[in-house]
């Protein structure tokens, strides 16, 4: 919230930040209560979930229901506030995975079972984000689905053939958009693009590079003030390390991993199948989100449009995360309970010493 504030306040004050203080609230209410929730009542409404999604996507393709920004037609707007349905996409599709996993554990290995069914839901679902169009999500969520089924037992053998064939059908897509085509070059060759296509991107530098290690202080930073687009939500971790510096931007760094090595560990104890692969999916999506806005921000990856997880001014996104987060914790507090040996099992020497105590 700091730093959102830091980085908008020149341009519109504080208004950014009080649309963010509600979307937070309501986060942490959806947060608390899918933390008192059994994570395992999500396995008999999937398919409730997932028909949403999929409603929810088709609507706002239509016009006059979604709003058109950029060229891209991806949210509703109620009241002033928006809503991107992309984001409660995700997470239905990683709880019907989940489902689908679980259910299916010993047939995952197979082609039909572990590739085609799945993998027509995979498309279906991703193919109506991929329209709007919104590639970002699309190559995101395509990387945590393609995790979680080799998580659930499929063969990866079989996943490489329809994988090479989605990269293959993306590069063509984006040999045929001009636009996407010209951000590619432009991230090749940023020094020829710099004036054009490649402002954001070399501006993000520029950023970067004048915050050094410590950063020029809190609200002092300069490439906020009309020179970096979207500074306050793709390219926010600029700002940051322009006002914060290297260090900072290392400890967000570092944050990111121990969340995505926390949700790890929750997934590795939960006490079933079906936890194990939600709360790995969850994992997956908050690490590689966060692992493609900051290779986007640093030059590492062409430009994507994707948020920054907890940081980046989003309201949609930030309810969503703060509900995965809250899915963790209770796949968590519900973890399987610590194997403890039988009594009978143990030294008969020692148990005839207790008796006697």
């Amino acid at each position: 919230m700091v730093m959102l504030y830091s980085s908008s306040m020149a341009q519109v004050g504080a208004r950014y930040l009080l649309m963010q203080l509600v979307w937070c609230g309501l986060g942490l209410a959806a947060c608390v209560a899918a933390t008192l929730l059994d994570y395992r009542l999500l396995a008999k409404f999937w398919w409730l979930l997932l028909a949403a999604a999929i409603l929810a996507l088709m609507l706002v393709l239509l016009p006059h229901i979604g709003v058109v920004r950029g060229h891209a037609r991806r949210w509703f707007n109620f009241g002033g506030m928006s809503f991107q349905p992309s984001e409660f996409a995700k997470l239905a599709l990683i709880i019907a995975l989940a489902w689908y996993g679980d259910h299916f554990q010993r047939q995952m290995p197979s082609w039909k079972r572990g590739i085609i069914i799945p993998g027509a839901v995979i498309a279906l679902v991703l193919g109506l984000i991929f329209v709007e169009p919104d590639r970002g999500t699309t190559i995101l969520m395509g990387a945590v689905s393609g995790t979680m089924l080799i998580v659930a037992g499929a063969r990866w053998t079989y996943i490489l053939p329809p994988a090479a064939a989605a990269v293959a059908a993306l590069a063509f897509s984006l040999a045929r958009d001009p636009m996407r085509a010209r951000r590619i070059f432009s991230w090749l060759y940023l020094e020829e693009h710099k004036s054009d296509v490649g402002y954001q991107a070399y501006q993000a530098m520029l950023a970067l590079g004048a915050g050094g290690w410590t950063g020029l202080g809190l609200g002092n930073g300069r490439q906020k003030l009309g020179f970096v687009p979207e500074h306050h939500t793709d390219f926010i971790f600029s700002i940051i390390g322009e006002e914060l510096g290297l260090v900072a931007t290392l400890l967000v760094v570092i944050a990111f991993t121990a969340i995505v090595i926390s949700g790890i560990c929750i997934a590795l104890n939960s006490r079933d199948t079906f936890g194990l692969l939600l709360g790995s999916g969850i994992s997956f999506l908050i690490g590689f989100q966060a692992f493609i806005n900051i290779g986007v921000v640093t030059s590492a990856l062409p430009n994507k449009g994707l948020a920054l997880p907890f940081i980046s001014y989003g309201g949609s996104n930030l309810l969503i995360m703060l509900t995965c987060v809250g899915i963790l914790l209770s796949i968590a507090r519900r973890s399987r309970a610590p194997e403890t040996i039988p009594a009978r099992a143990a030294d008969p020497d020692a148990v005839r010493a207790k008796q006697t105590a």
